[in-house]
Order: C-alpha cells, then sequence, then structure tokens
C-alpha cells in the first residue's frame, strides 16, 4: 500500500536522532507524515488478513461482494504511498547530511538489505515453509529495494530532473499499452525476456534449469517514477507551514481531478476502460474505480496518491490517542511489517486448529500467489477480516512501543536496518 518527513517502511534509518558524525542535525519528525504512513499499514494488515482469511476469492468484479470489493480496493492506498514517502524520506536524510555520495551509499545499502529481507524473512512469514528451491517472492519490499538503488544514481542530478524523470515515467508509461501484449509475446523466451518482466510486465520468471521461480508482484515501473516524485515533494515539505498545506492541497486534488476526467472518458492510463454498463450503479461505480494495480496504471497512481497528498495539510492538526498510535506505526514502519506477516498468518493456523482441530496444509503453501482459493471450512466473511485485523493491530502496538522507545533512546547501527 508516505518538520522532516519521517522514514517509510523502505528507510527505517532516517527516523534515528543524527549521531555524532552526522553533519548537519535532524529535523522535527513530521506528525502529518507519521500518521499517514501508519494509517496505511493500518489498511495494509486488512489486505493480508484477507489473504489467509477470506472465504470469498478475489475474482471479477461481477462476482464478488460489495463488501469485499471495498476492502481490497481501500489497500490499494498502500504501495503507492509507500513508495512515495520513501522518496520523500530520501530527499531529507541527504538533506540532514549534506553530502550526495553519503546519500547514494545510504540508499543503496538499505535497498540490498531490503531485497535480502524480502527474499527471507518476509517470504517466511507469508509461506511458513522453507520451500525456497520452489518460490521467490519480489513483493513491496523488493520493490522499494531495487527503487532506493536506483535512486542512488538519479540523486546526483538536480531537483528540478527528478521531478521531471518521475513525472515522465509515471505519466507515460502507460503509452506501451497498446503494444504491451505484442511486446511480452514476442519477449517471452528470449534472453532479456526476464528483464522486461522485472522492469515493466511482472509475472513469474523461472530461475535457472530446475532452480525456484522468482515471482514479481511488484515490477520496478512505474514504481520508480512514483519514488522520484516523492523525493521531489520533498522540497515542498520544507516550505514555511501555510505554502505548504497550500502546495499539498493543490498537488493533491489537482491529481485526483485528473483522474475524474481522464478515467470519466476513458482518454488514457489504464488498460482497462470503464463501462457505466453495469447491473446496478453501484457496480458502476466499481468499474470506475478499478483500476490496475500490476503495473500500476498512472490512473491507479493518481487515485491513490492524489488524496493521500491532499490528506497532508489536514493531518497536520490532529490529535488524539487514535493519531499517536498511527503515528507509533509511522515510526517504526519495517519493524511493524516484519512482525505484522507471521502474526496474521499465526492467527489464521490457530484459527483453523480451534475451528477443526487441525491444521489444513493450505495454510504452509506459497501464499499468497502459489496457492489454489481458501479451503472449504477455513474462510471467513468481510466482519471476521476486520475485526482480525483489528485484533492484529492492536497486538501489534506493544512490540511496536517497545521498539520505538529503544530506537529513541540508543544509537547502534543495527537498529537503523529495523
Amino acid at each position: 500500500m508516505s518538520g522532516t518527513v519521517a522514514p517509510n517502511l523502505a528507510t527505517p534509518a532516517m527516523a534515528r536522532e543524527p549521531a555524532a558524525r552526522d553533519l548537519a542535525p535532524a529535523r522535527p519528525r513530521m506528525l502529518s507524515i507519521d500518521i499517514l504512513r501508519g494509517a496505511v499499514m493500518v489498511l495494509m494488515a486488512i489486505d493480508h488478513v484477507r489473504v489467509f482469511l477470506s472465504a470469498e476469492p478475489l475474482a471479477n468484479l461481477s462476482r464478488i461482494s460489495a463488501s469485499l470489493f471495498l476492502t481490497r480496493w481501500v489497500t490499494h492506498f498502500c504501495a503507492p504511498v509507500f513508495l512515495f514517502l520513501a522518496g520523500t524520506a530520501a530527499f531529507f536524510y541527504g538533506r540532514r547530511v549534506q553530502e550526495t555520495g553519503r546519500l547514494a551509499r545510504f540508499l543503496v545499502t538499505r535497498g540490498l538489505w531490503l531485497v535480502l529481507m524480502e527474499l527471507t524473512l518476509v517470504r517466511l512469514g507469508w509461506t511458513f515453509n522453507f520451500r525456497y528451491d520452489q518460490l521467490l517472492m519480489a513483493g513491496v519490499i523488493w520493490a522499494i529495494g531495487i527503487c532506493l538503488i536506483l535512486m542512488a544514481a538519479l540523486v546526483y542530478l538536480p531537483r528540478p530532473a527528478i521531478a521531471l524523470v518521475g513525472f515522465a515515467i509515471v505519466a507515460g508509461h502507460n503509452l506501451l499499452d497498446p503494444v504491451a501484449q505484442t511486446m511480452r509475446q514476442s519477449l517471452s523466451g528470449s534472453d532479456l525476456g526476464w528483464l522486461w518482466q522485472v522492469l515493466y510486465f511482472g509475472g513469474p520468471i523461472q530461475l535457472g534449469t530446475g532452480g525456484p521461480v522468482l515471482a514479481v508482484l511488484y515490477s520496478i515501473v512505474p514504481w520508480i517514477g512514483v519514488m522520484a516524485l516523492g523525493y521531489a515533494l520533498g522540497t515542498v515539505l520544507e516550505l514555511p507551514p501555510a505554502r505548504r498545506r497550500q502546495l499539498c492541497l493543490r498537488i493533491g486534488l489537482g491529481a485526483v481531478a485528473a483522474f475524474l476526467i481522464i478515467r470519466g472518458f476513458n482518454l488514457y492510463g489504464n488498460p482497462r476502460p470503464w463501462s457505466p454498463a453495469q447491473r446496478a450503479p453501484l457496480f458502476a461505480a466499481f468499474s470506475f474505480i478499478d483500476t490496475n494495480k500490476y503495473p500500476a496504471s498512472l490512473l491507479f497512481l493518481l487515485m491513490t496518491l492524489g488524496p493521500a497528498i491532499a490528506l497532508i495539510p489536514a493531518l497536520e492538526r490532529v490529535r488524539g490517542r487514535l493519531a499517536d498510535a498511527l503515528s507509533l506505526f509511522g515510526r517504526v514502519p519495517f519493524f511493524y511489517y516484519l512482525l505484522h506477516l507471521p502474526l496474521i498468518h499465526g492467527i489464521a493456523v490457530v484459527l483453523a486448529f480451534a475451528r477443526h482441530g487441525r491444521v489444513d496444509p493450505w495454510l504452509f503453501g506459497n501464499h499468497p500467489i502459489g496457492v489454489p482459493p481458501t479451503p472449504a471450512g477455513l474462510g471467513y466473511g468481510v466482519p471476521v477480516l476486520l475485526l482480525t485485523t483489528l485484533v492484529t493491530v492492536v497486538l501489534l502496538y506493544f512490540p511496536c512501543r517497545w521498539f520505538a522507545a529503544i530506537k529513541s533512546r540508543r544509537r547502534e547501527s543495527w537498529l537503523s536496518l529495523l
């Protein structure tokens, strides 16, 4: 599924207090960014609970309930906000250390670490098995890691050039849509076919003869463009509060308006057009917002990033216990991420055992994409999914609070990896 911007899912090290070797002091955290990141992390938990507990498989729009569609759709905000705020956090880390070379090394190091975590611990949380010889995952953490490595080269460009690169990628990559299927077929089996899958098409890649399959869920394009735009937003967030809020509101609402116009007339930016000719007005509206995530289309990104950016000014004024809890998650995002998958998966195992006295082997399959639909008797409806999400988030609060307190007091370098 984002004062100084707090680190996002990809760059937790940016949250720590400045060490003695830092060249400039850290700026105060921006509470609105922490709250925004924490909110989308809660939404992410909804989506991952659905993977293990939903009785209703995701299918085409006409075959799922409205409640499941909305439960899935609201989680679309997670990946765009994560990638976008990773770029923003990189901008502020660079401002703090005041050395482009040091920023670039930081991004490469963090990027490689995240790729390693995706292929090992994150995969284990998803699957609860050690069959690494069968399936490896290239999910959102992998995509963030690769994009951070690519950003290490982009940060040497002038800031306007970084913004232009990001805009060109996000706005222009759907120009490939008319020839995408032909390209994919012609590249299938070629020596560079795997590279195109990693960059744009996604899908399974066989690693050598008899090796594991690398399942690419998040291709690099357009996500590197999203991260570059997030980096560019750092310039806006440095402005005085009134000007910052004004520009965030304009940018966010402008993106929403662009989505409504482009989508309304099916002009461009999504492989699948929408149609009002649905069985009911509600499903016509669902068709309108049912945009392409894999790979993420321009309209998908306008639909998700626009409201998120527009919310930043309002979140600057939010206070209370809920805001405090969300900002806590936003301060230790990768720690939260590493805990939430095995916790959700473990809850699914416990519920299955309590319900049937045994644990179905399906729960130890290659989730989230290498398994059949939920077996009969293991799934639940949307109310149970939401209740399980609430339990998950409450349970995560306590270790996250503990770890946030440790990071605020201590300076060991290993803490920056979480």
